[in-house]
């Protein structure tokens, strides 16, 4: 089974937030930054990639997927911040 990623989107340092999973992380934050990756992030900008976690099994970072959006907003800052406090756009470190 393929693997996947868990990963947040934002327009800003503790601004709005997506979260998402996909097989295909470049691929996908590209289409999000081309505005062609989901409705909501188009319609409000969210170009910035601030936290992916990478998962072995598709079906665990959908599970983290789901689980992270039940999350209070606070507990996803504070995650993204453990990992990215500058809140840089990992997007250029991805491989």
């Amino acid at each position: 089974m393929r693997g996947g990623w868990t990963y947040i989107m934002t327009n800003k340092p503790r601004g709005l937030l997506y979260v998402g999973v996909t097989n295909s992380l470049h691929v996908r934050v590209d289409q999000h930054r081309r505005g062609v990756g989901s409705d909501f992030c188009r319609q409000y900008n969210l170009h910035r990639l601030v936290l992916a976690e990478r998962h072995d099994h598709i079906a665990d970072a959908i599970a983290r997927e789901k689980a992270i959006k039940a999350w209070k907003r606070e507990w996803k800052i504070r995650l993204i911040e453990e990992m990215n406090p500058e809140w840089r756009d990992l997007f250029d470190f991805i491989v």
